[in-house]
């Protein structure tokens, strides 16, 4: 560890409390890296946090556009949420800044910037009216753009944001919180996640997910042994798919519905709902190796990060809104977040991974990817609104991650000139990616008010 972080990291260590009963052991170096829970606290709730919370703030990341609408493709639709919280409020078309509504999104915005000083009204007929003054080399480039998208090794089902079904959506006016969506509608979901997409052994016999009931003889450790028998990559794929589960109970936990009153209902930290979920005597020692896998998760997204920043260092790539000022102030937001991202000097080393015999690497490459993009069409299967739109996002946004961490040689060899030709990502997925790092940064985040919380109770 480099010396500076290190004495940032002995300083702040009373402020983290560490030394709390619950995390007294979420501590150290991870597995499968080189790595310690420590600085990557540190790190995070000090430097990427503050600037990650902003960024996503921002009109480009406020604004997703998703698909709540499509069928489950895996079974009958159980029905929906019919809580209040579950509901998601779509966005109104006058409320969407028009450079994202009119698609230009981040292709080719320094023309469009060009219409950034007219009214409403006109930049809508100037921007509806440019396909039909394209010039010949223009259509040439969207027709490349599109066939490298369509050629694109995607991780995800991705929504068609052309669809009559497709909505935008406030994220900070919908934000992720526990909604009671519970029950077995929520445990078939996780439990087809685990039980058939986590490369499981057809010799364990537990069930994979958390939510399962257990039989009560496993102390945990003889369960996890499983994991030391399978190689590096399926063992990575368990790991992120646990991470995530760990990111998005936390987020309940931290957003807990106290009390709705007769007022405005409120929302805060359930410490009991965080032990049932993560306190090693609840979960027979589950709980902090779950914390730790969302740890792991946090290195591979941040790595993917670092590697994707030279797409967007490009000077031709502006997040385009319409409203230059904005989107300068965006841009120039995110290209610091991408030098914090680059500065960490513990990332995962994504290079160990399918490194071996050329043609098994490939076909388990494949293998990997089609398991993730079948997780991602799970997440149609959630009977919640409000849990459907967070768990698309966070799915997205780490298929994106692993989209640029099996891209690198693409994004090397960009070319310096050509918006339109090489590695590409779409707005959806640009949103999708930092929204989702967002997350999990928010939930390292709110990991250190719990500790603060659960100190105060010993």
């Amino acid at each position: 560890m480099p010396r500076g972080l290190c004495l940032l990291c002995t300083a702040l260590l009373p402020l983290l409390g560490w030394g709390g009963l619950l995390l007294s052991e979420l501590t150290g170096v991870l597995d499968d890296c080189f790595c310690d829970i420590e600085s990557i606290d540190v790190f995070n709730n000090f430097k990427i946090y503050p600037s990650i919370k902003k960024l996503t703030e921002r009109d480009y990341f406020r604004y997703y556009r998703v698909n709540l609408k499509r069928p489950c493709p895996f079974w009958p639709d159980d029905g929906h949420c019919s809580i209040r919280d579950c509901h998601v409020e779509p966005c109104p078309e006058s409320k969407i800044p028009v450079g994202i509504k009119s698609g230009n999104y981040n292709k080719y915005s320094q023309a469009a910037n060009s219409v950034s000083g007219l009214s409403d009204c006109e930049q809508a007929k100037e921007l509806g009216a440019i396909n039909s003054t394209l010039s010949n080399q223009s259509k040439e480039a969207f027709a490349d753009w599109a066939r490298h998208d369509d050629a694109q090794d995607h991780f995800c089902e991705l929504d068609d944001e052309t669809s009559p079904d497709a909505e935008y959506v406030d994220l900070l006016l919908n934000p992720e919180r526990y909604t009671g969506y519970k029950g077995p509608s929520a445990w078939r979901v996780w439990n087809s996640i685990y039980e058939e997409n986590c490369f499981k052994p057809r010799s364990v016999y537990r069930p994979l997910n958390p939510l399962a009931p257990s039989r009560g003889d496993d102390d945990g450790e003889g369960f996890y042994n499983w994991l030391e028998g399978l190689c590096l990559e399926k063992r990575v794929f368990y790991r992120l798919i646990s991470g995530l589960h760990s990111s998005i109970n936390i987020h309940l936990c931290a957003e807990y519905l106290l009390d709705e009153g007769w007022g405005k209902p409120v929302w805060g930290p359930n410490i009991q709902e965080f032990r049932q979920r993560f306190d090693p005597a609840e979960t027979k020692g589950e709980g902090t190796r779950r914390l730790k896998n969302l740890y792991f998760l946090y290195l591979i997204e941040l790595r993917a990060l670092s590697k994707v920043a030279p797409y967007f260092e490009r000077a031709f790539v502006n997040l385009y809104t319409g409203n230059a000022q904005e989107d300068g102030a965006t841009k120039e937001l995110l290209l610091q977040v991408f030098n914090e991202t680059k500065a960490f000097p513990m990332h995962f080393d994504e290079k160990s991974m399918f490194a071996g015999n050329k043609m098994e690497a490939k076909t388990l490459k494949e293998e990997f990817r089609l398991h993730f993009k079948n997780i991602s069409r799970i997440m149609d299967c959630v009977g919640c609104s409000k849990c459907r739109l967070w768990g698309k996002l966070q799915t997205q946004g780490l298929g994106t991650a692993l989209k640029i961490l099996f891209s690198e040689k693409e994004i090397k060899n960009l070319p310096e000139h050509s918006p339109s030709k090489g590695f590409q990502l779409t707005r959806q997925e640009i949103v999708a990616l930092l929204n989702g790092f967002g997350r999990l940064s928010t939930s390292i985040h709110q990991l250190h008010s719990f500790r603060s919380l659960l100190k105060q109770k010993r």
